[in-house]
């Protein structure tokens, strides 16, 4: 069994998944996206190194999931959360990534 294949058999916490209440969707959100990753607001942040499965909603044309499996790289205490480096994408949602940030809203420059 190769290292992969013990990382792919190791345990994953769900982030993001469908919330049972209000309550549950205000403790824990996606803030920000990159190519590379995103933050979690969580009161309750993950220890560095849990590989965590990822499903989250953005807004584009329509409302699209973005699913795959992250790791926790960071903790931060304000705001509280976590950074999640991206470790597998579903082919769907590495399309909708990068149509995401590529054709994100242009912010004018000050002159």
């Amino acid at each position: 069994m190769t290292e992969d294949d013990k990382k792919r058999r190791n345990e994953r916490l769900t982030i993001n998944k469908e919330f049972e209440s209000f309550d549950a969707f205000v403790h824990e959100y996606v803030t920000n996206i990159s190519r590379t990753g995103v933050f979690v607001k969580s009161k309750q942040p993950l220890p560095i190194g849990t590989r965590v499965n990822l499903r989250f909603t953005v807004i584009m044309d329509d409302i699209e999931t973005i699913e795959g499996v992250g790791e926790v790289v960071r903790v931060e205490n304000d705001p509280p959360g976590m950074g999640v480096v991206f470790t597998e994408l579903t082919g769907y949602s590495e399309k909708l990534l990068e149509k995401l940030l590529v054709h994100k809203p242009q912010t004018p420059s000050a002159d």
